[in-house]
Parts: C-alpha cells; structure tokens; sequence
C-alpha cells in the first residue's frame, strides 16, 4: 500500500485537519470508535493510505497533531473524533508560540521538533511502502508557520526522496486575526519554495467570499469555513483513497501539476456549491459541475484565474458520471477558454474519476489549477510586509528570538523573484520557448567545439 503520513500543525491546522478526518471517516464508513460499519467493499480497499489497523481490528488514522499550547489539542481530544487518534500522537508544548514565527522556528518549536520527528519516524517505519507527507497548517501565525516549516525542512533531510505536500492556509487583509501576518506568511512562503512538492493554498477571504456570495450565508463562522476546506481536502485526495483511474498517487499528481519546481502552489476548486435554497433548483450534471470549477467564484485562493494563464488543471469528477461526457466537457472549456491556456504546454488539464461520490451528493468535481495568477496572492502578502519592513515594525519580537535581518530580507527578494518566475511563464509563448530552446543548443554545441 502507499501510505501517507498526515501531520497538522497549530490552531489552523489542527482545525481543518480534525474536520478532514471527520468527512473521510464518514466515507469510508468509520464510525468515531474507529469501527468499520460501511457496506460498501470499495472503501475498504485503500482504507491503508490514511489508516493503520490495530490489533482491536480498528481504524486509527496515521495522523500526528502538534501545538506549543495545549488549548486546540484539547479541544480535539474532547471533539466528537477524539477518540480516534492514537494518544501518543497528540504532542503539545505549554507557553504557545504567540504568533510569532521565529519562536516556532527557532526557540519553542525547536525544542518540541524532536518528539514530533520521533513519532513521524515510527508511523514512516510502520508503512510498507510510504509515498509521502501531508501537513495541515496556516501561514498567518506562529505554531502552524514557524514549527510547520521547520518540521518539512527536518522531514525533507531524513526523507528526500517522499513526496511533501501541505494545505497551507494563506493570511489575507480581509480576515486578518495579527497584525504581523505578512511577516509570518513571508518567512514560511520562503520555506515552501525550497522544500515542498506541492502546496494547496487556500485563502481566507475566498473561502468567506464563497460563504457570502454562493451559499447566501449572512454571518459564516470557522466551522462554515472549514467545512468548506474539508469537502476540497476530501475531494483532492480522493484517488489516493479510492481506487480510480488516474493520479492515484501523491508523485502521480506532483509530475502532472508541476512544470517547473518552484511553481508548484495550486488553487484548489470544488462543486457543487449552491445556498441551500436554490439547491432544489438546479440540475447537477456533468456541465454544471464543470462550469462551476472553471468559475473563479468556486476557487478557495482569492486571485482571479483570468488575471493569469493555467499552466496545468487537474479536475476530479465524483459519483456516476461518463467518462465520455467529462472528456467532452473538459474539451469544451479548453476550446471556450483557449488564451487562459498557455499553449507550450499541449493537453494541459487532466482528469481523473471515481465512482463513489461525498456523502450526501449525487455528484462532484475537485478543481486543482497550477494558474500564474497566483502571483497576486503573493504581491498581496509582498506589498504588506514591505510596508511594514521599511520602518523595522515589530522587528524586535523577531530579533530577540535570535533572528538576524537578513533573513527578513532573503525571504523578501525570495518571494519577488516567484512573483517574476510567474509572470515570465504567464508572458511565454510557443515562439519564446523555441528560441530559448535553439539558444541552448547554440551554446551546447559551442561548448563541444571547444
């Protein structure tokens, strides 16, 4: 079996986690005892990749929860899954990290790492054949960026050759929670570069924007927000966990979504999405579905896809849908919505479907786009924490953690040159490339006359 080792990190983190275990829990038919009462053998089948049995004949999830105070991790304990989780993989530090990075990156989260990468490596030696790592965290405070960029950093030295994804929860202006967000966001966005092979934004504003304008909520809570992440979360790792056609792996994904290794930050997408009144109303098929994944409305990262190309789409289809009709649907989009494509990269959306849909609908689809429009995501995060680093705001805080300036600054020009790697491909044309190509083997062959 290909297993994958699930980490969440911080209040955030541990907040969507717990939900995305409650909702694949109800999938496959695991009841908050860790009893299997499904009918269906099909869940049963890769139950493996997010669980262990135990000798009781239980589902456990291979799961690690982690926080430097002890608040959320109770909090999940006493939630209606606690039970679930293996009490040694519950690891809490005391005094928090108060929203600050450099004390979950370099003095309270360093301290803690160690009993964190111990429980990692005994649930990685369990596995029979480990594809990789997901981690659970914001960007926005201290435990879930500081500590969670320093656990992939560690994990990335001892297992270079797994698969590291994250569902990263980007800080926006919007629904701010610190004000030193931006510096937060900028540190650890200047980890995930370097040391993931996917990243899975997802935004806070967009998911309220999701709330207001599509499911007509008029005050939406974090529960209302996390549901919505857990239903993407679910829908994105669907074809790890049920046998499917296509992108059944971590690296299967990685190597479809990732034309070049620093662009590897997707929005991810999910339908159907309708307010509970209108839901009567509309006819959900193959087309609706599509048209709502394409729609900037349903991505879970405030940026507008058509400020920006797509480089690579992946779209998976859930329930009883025809192969045929997606494949039709999908070329349809592509021929509507041509110059949203870059054309270097021919055949560029990939689809993937399983037969067995979320709980409670008929059918669904998963959108997961690799668009330059990102870029406005991290201009956003850019713009605030030059603002801020021009007078030394709130350096202190960091400094007397040990941090030194420079790192600030690194991280700063690291996060403008993403930006412009962004805008270079979203400018490329066929033309470009060719020319690029030709230069290349000038030199090439330049170098061998010599």
């Amino acid at each position: 079996m290909r297993e994958i080792v699930h980490i969440q990190a911080g209040q955030c983190g541990n907040q969507i986690g717990c939900k995305f275990w409650e909702v694949i829990s109800d999938e496959h038919g695991i009841d908050p005892t860790g009893a299997y009462k499904g009918q269906d053998p099909l869940q049963l089948e890769r139950l493996n990749v997010y669980y262990n049995e135990a000798n009781s004949g239980n589902y456990v999830p291979r799961a690690i929860l982690l926080d430097l105070e002890p608040g959320t991790i109770d909090s999940a304990r006493s939630g209606p899954f606690g039970a679930l989780y293996r009490p040694d993989n519950f690891i809490f530090g005391q005094s928090g990290a108060g929203n600050n990075w450099a004390k979950g990156h370099y003095t309270e989260g360093a301290e803690l790492v160690d009993v964190v990468l111990d429980v990692a490596r005994k649930e990685a030696e369990n596995c029979d054949c480990m594809q990789g790592f997901q981690l659970c965290h914001s960007l926005g405070g201290g435990t879930g960026s500081g500590m969670g960029t320093l656990l992939i950093a560690k994990i990335r030295e001892e297992y270079p050759d797994r698969i590291m994804s994250t569902f990263s929860v980007f800080p926006s202006p919007k629904v701010s929670n610190t004000v030193v967000e931006p510096y937060n966001a900028t540190l650890s966005i200047h980890q995930l570069v370097e040391n993931t092979d996917m990243t899975f934004c997802i935004d806070n504003e967009a998911l309220y924007d999701i709330c207001f304008q599509t499911l007509k909520l008029s005050n939406p809570s974090y529960g209302d927000l996390n549901h919505l992440v857990s239903h993407t979360m679910s829908g994105v790792t669907t074809c790890l966990r049920f046998p499917g056609q296509l992108n059944a792996d971590l690296r299967k994904l990685a190597v479809n979504m990732v034309p070049f290794p620093r662009l590897h930050f997707f929005v991810p997408g999910f339908a159907p999405l309708t307010s509970k009144q209108s839901a009567q109303y509309r006819n959900l098929n193959v087309v609706e579905l599509t048209q709502q994944m394409f729609n900037e409305r349903n991505m879970m990262t405030a940026c507008h896809p058509r400020n920006g190309r797509y480089l690579t789409v992946a779209t998976i289809f859930r329930g009883k849908v025809s192969t045929k009709e997606v494949e039709d649907q999908i070329c349809n989009v592509q021929n509507k919505f041509s110059p949203q494509f870059v054309e270097w990269i021919p055949n560029n959306v990939k689809t993937a479907v399983c037969d067995i849909a979320p709980k409670g609908l008929k059918m669904s689809g998963t959108f997961i786009g690799n668009t330059t429009a990102i870029q406005d995501v991290f201009k956003r995060i850019s713009d605030q924490f030059s603002a801020m680093f021009r007078r030394k705001a709130f350096l202190h805080w960091y400094t007397g953690e040990g941090m030194d300036e420079m790192e600030f600054t690194e991280a700063e020009s690291n996060m403008i040159d993403l930006i412009s790697e962004y805008q270079q491909y979203q400018e490329a044309t066929v033309e470009d490339e060719e020319d690029a190509f030709d230069e290349g083997r000038e030199e090439q062959s330049i170098v061998e006359t010599h």
